[in-house]
């Protein structure tokens, strides 16, 4: 075990919960790749573990680089759960895709979107090999997963969860997270969820709030939802937090797209129930000149939305949820 002498916390190259004696939180560099110096590319590692038995729940932020709310989620998380208290172990990621990261981008630095080709290859590109070596020294020493996230760069969103409602652990994670929508999503498309999944760990998707900002009440929901989570799974003694809102349930979700260039406007919110043929979006040319009308295809509501008025053909317009 090396130790990092900027701030002597140790560089591993696997994970191991025995590394973290019962009763103590810990703080490690866990090794994936290295640069072109030689030196070590590593993501943080923040672990909790318990005096008593109990699960391994994991928390991890940033798959993509400008999505902050879960950074401050996890550190917060760590500030106020109480070893002395904890049965198991929380083990807390707050930033996976450390290149994209220190570059203020939401891809890693070859490009990709590392969220699209989880599990990764062993022998693969550079993408392919950090998110193989993050799965294999990582995730699978873990017994549950709660991936945080946010909208993408030009777009917001509401609080809500992805998550394979088929599945019952994962159906109760996922209503214990007081989220403003719930999107039925079997996990197939090389997601970190994805791949845990495949690894038999119950896992959901949280996606909260915005990118490239720290959003307090958003912050504060993420914790509330772990918070349940970990009273669910008898981690810690305590109620489970519940709110007078509903949770939206979505059979499935998709995007709507512009089909011409101009500029966008958007005239519906986040949240807003919209019926079949309503008006969701006037496109515009740069004279000013209304060159387009978008109307909902379904009834359903509107998880998220771009906030970028500039758009190109196939442009976002906005993601609907289709309602159960």
């Amino acid at each position: 075990m090396q130790m990092n002498t900027n701030n002597d916390i140790p560089i591993i190259e696997n994970f191991n919960l025995e590394d973290t004696p019962r009763g103590t939180q810990r703080h490690y560099w866990l090794e994936l790749i290295s640069d072109g110096f030689s030196n070590p590319i590593c993501i943080p590692v923040m672990v909790m573990r318990g005096m008593k038995d109990g699960p391994v729940l994991g928390v991890t932020a940033a798959v993509h680089g400008n999505e902050l709310n879960g950074i401050s989620v996890i550190q917060r998380l760590f500030n106020e759960v109480s070893v002395d208290e904890l049965s198991g172990t929380i083990v807390g990621v707050p930033v996976v895709n450390v290149p994209a990261f220190v570059r203020k981008k939401r891809r890693f630095n070859d490009g990709v979107d590392i969220n699209h080709i989880m599990p990764g290859k062993e022998d693969g590109n550079l993408s392919q090999v950090y998110a193989y070596r993050f799965v294999n020294r990582f995730v699978k020493h873990i017994d549950f997963l709660l991936d945080l996230h946010t909208a993408s760069t030009g777009r917001i969103n509401s609080y809500y969860i992805r998550a394979d409602m088929d599945l019952p652990k994962v159906k109760r994670m996922a209503k214990l997270q007081n989220a403003d929508i719930i999107v039925h999503n079997p996990p197939s498309d090389g997601t970190l969820r994805g791949a845990a999944d495949d690894l038999d760990i119950p896992a959901i998707t949280l996606e909260v709030g915005n990118p490239s900002t720290f959003q307090k009440k958003l912050i504060r929901s993420g914790i509330h939802g772990i918070h349940n989570v970990l009273c669910d799974l008898n981690m810690i003694q305590d109620e489970i937090m519940t709110t007078e809102n509903e949770t939206v349930l979505c059979k499935r979700s998709l995007w709507i797209y512009t089909d011409a260039g101009g500029i966008l406007t958007i005239p519906v919110e986040l949240r807003q129930m919209v019926k079949k043929g309503e008006l969701i979006a006037v496109l515009r040319d740069i004279f000013g000149k209304k060159v387009k009308e978008y109307f909902s295809p379904h009834d359903g509501i509107v998880i998220g939305k771009s906030i970028s008025p500039v758009n190109q053909t196939g442009g976002r317009i906005l993601h609907l949820g289709i309602l159960k």
